[in-house]
């Protein structure tokens, strides 16, 4: 077995920064919330050196380099991230690797999330990588790294050790990171207070500090006597949308400014797709109680003014003190984009239409061709018990001569013994044992099969690892809860003349069973109940069905890790994707989505529910 190679980051000084005159790699990277540094792309860490030779103390905006990033400006001062459409800070760090590592040569691995786009590896998991690639190890174990997989360098594929699932993985070349030599100043490090002496570099003093500054700022421009308004506006420019404000640089504080919007409170914009490509995410919570001077009411009535061609219009939420967002956040942002000299135009988001019109009862009617409105799963779903050997010996065929080629779940040869020998031992399972598994046809050895089915469920069924065919009937770890569905009178985007089917899940909290990840432990239920559409139609219906179908097998949701929260003992979906948004598609979740359909009836199909099996 193969271990991890050193990483290739530089040890740096408190100031992050490395040794005078020795030339170092350096990646930008951003605090996600599961507490894990993600790397900016190259080209991205390119633009912000960049902008720090011209002004250690300025401001980045990332959406002149990603358009992916339009929303984010990095404060090189208090070296944190500010989302402008949710005033979420993270902080940012400037962190330094040898030239001769994966960055200095512009090598990105990824690995295949569950919608087919490549997601790059932490920034030490990379170079990881690179390194046993490079001393051709076959194979990389990254538990070390606190990561429960297998790199294999043969297959170019990432095995979780637990459930045995399998992704793809790839190597690509990019562009390399930016070299620098020497120090950077200290104002990169830490905000510039007023008091004297050396101030605190950790996290937590930097957010106080930079919220504090911005408070300070805010209270002061409203404590300002305010200049009499105009006896009237000027006209607008021509050819401009309306509702969008123009923000102008201006030679002092000018967050007034930022703070006027129409009188109208802004529109809640909806939170991006989870991409680990796109840093931060959900709002800040907490009470915006700061009342607005009449002078900034009176900026509101001309706020109508068009957006200047070549600008690019950010949409910013909680500028006029009525949303959920502390005004220090927002305020933060006002004097970044006034510092920065941006002309940057202020718009409001589209909120996304989550829910129906209101429906009375006598309008809600049942579902065509699908009988009852509500399925119930037991507290516990019970099986009988099965001897791991049996069911593995159910489903596959005994090999006299196998072929000389690698078991893909020990990545031995078969001809060999299986790598599990001496770690796991079965009564009459002997690990030179291999056998074909009967539709599919690939080939295991008996003891590494035996091991993986004892590392799953457990329910009596089989899914090869290599094609992911489904031997038997698969059953999941949902929770206990209640599944309605039935009719309502509205359409939804794309299906104008279709009633809609709403399907309505409710799982209250609970304790883990034996099947969960903590048995005996508290999980919660977070969002509950959940509201979910499709179209009344053929193939609506049909995915209706399934849905019932793989939820009565227990496959809809699963106690896990929320990838938005990071909560975990939480109930999370398990890979059926379902439309939450009714009436747009703001947030991905929505309608008009021409392949949605068919895209979850091959997720379906994955988890072993077809038509053939579904239960009306």
């Amino acid at each position: 077995m193969s271990r991890p190679g050193q990483g290739g980051m530089v040890p740096v000084n408190g100031l992050g920064f490395p040794p005078q005159n020795v030339a170092r790699v350096v990646v930008w990277e951003w605090l996600n919330e599961h507490s894990r540094w993600r790397p900016y792309t190259a080209t991205v860490c390119h633009h912000i050196e960049n902008v720090l030779k011209e002004d250690a103390r300025g401001s980045v905006v990332l959406g002149q380099v990603d358009a992916q990033l339009v929303p984010y400006i990095i404060d090189l001062q208090s070296m944190h991230q500010f989302r402008q459409d949710t005033g979420t800070m993270r902080p940012v760090r400037r962190n330094f690797y040898d030239p001769s590592s994966a960055p200095g040569k512009g090598i990105v691995w990824e690995w295949e999330n569950d919608g087919g786009a490549w997601t790059a590896y932490d920034m030490d998991i990379c170079i990881t990588i690179q390194n046993a690639y490079e001393k051709q190890h076959p194979w990389l174990d990254l538990s070390s790294l606190g990561f429960c997989y297998l790199i294999y360098f043969n297959s170019m594929s990432q095995m979780n050790r637990q459930t045995r699932r399998r992704r793809r993985l790839r190597r690509r070349l990019d562009l390399a990171y930016p070299l620098t030599v020497g120090s950077i100043p200290k104002s990169q490090s830490w905000p510039v207070g007023a008091s004297s002496g050396q101030p605190c570099s950790c996290q937590q003093c930097v957010l106080v500090n930079s919220t504090r500054a911005a408070s300070n700022a805010i209270l002061a421009s409203q404590r300002r006597k305010a200049p009499p308004a105009p006896p009237q506006p000027p006209p607008p420019p021509p050819g401009g949308p309306p509702g969008a404000l123009a923000v102008r640089p201006s030679a002092t504080f000018a967050g007034a400014a930022l703070w006027a919007a129409p009188a109208a409170g802004p529109a809640e914009p909806a939170p991006p797709p989870r991409s680990p490509s796109a840093p931060g995410g959900a709002p800040t919570p907490g009470q915006n109680n700061l009342n607005r001077p009449g002078p900034q009411r009176a900026t509101s009535v001309s706020a109508r003014a068009s957006i200047p061609p070549g600008v690019p219009a950010l949409p910013v939420k909680n500028l006029n003190g009525t949303g959920p967002v502390h005004p220090a956040l927002a305020g933060m942002t006002g004097i970044l984009l006034c510092a920065a000299g941006l002309p940057v135009c202020l718009t409001r988001a589209p909120k996304p239409i989550l829910h129906p019109p209101p429906v009375s009862k006598s309008d809600v009617k049942p579902v065509p061709g699908v009988p009852g409105v509500c399925r119930k799963t037991k507290k516990k779903h019970l099986k009988k018990s099965k001897n791991p050997e049996d069911v593995v010996r159910r489903y596959m065929q005994k090999v006299k001569n196998p072929p000389d080629e690698d078991c893909t779940i020990c990545m031995e040869r078969l001809v060999t013994a299986s790598g599990y020998e001496g770690v796991l031992r079965h009564k009459g399972v002997r690990p030179e044992l291999v056998g074909r598994l009967g539709r599919c046809g690939h080939m295991y050895h008996l003891l590494c099969l035996v091991a993986m089915y004892s590392n799953g469920n457990k329910d009596g069924s089989l899914q090869c690892p290599t094609c992911k065919a489904i031997y038997g009937e698969k059953t999941g770890t949902q929770p206990p809860g209640k599944m309605e569905f039935h009719l309502i009178p509205h359409s939804l985007p794309g299906f104008a003349d279709t009633q809609t089917i709403r399907i309505v899940y409710d799982i209250p909290t609970g304790i883990q069973g034996p099947e969960h990840p903590n048995p005996g432990k508290k999980f919660t239920a977070r969002g509950f109940p959940r509201h979910c559409y499709l179209p009344n139609n053929e193939k609506g219906r049909k995915v209706l069905r399934l849905l019932i179908t793989a939820w009565e097998r227990r496959l809809i949701f699963t106690i896990g890790t929320s990838n938005t929260t990071g909560e975990s003992d939480t109930v999370v979906w398990n890979e059926i994707h379902h439309k939450t948004e009714f009436g747009s598609n703001l947030t991905g979740h929505g309608y008009p989505d021409a392949g949605y359909l068919d895209n979850v009836l091959a997720e379906l199909t994955a988890q072993g529910v077809s038509e053939a099996t579904a239960k009306a």
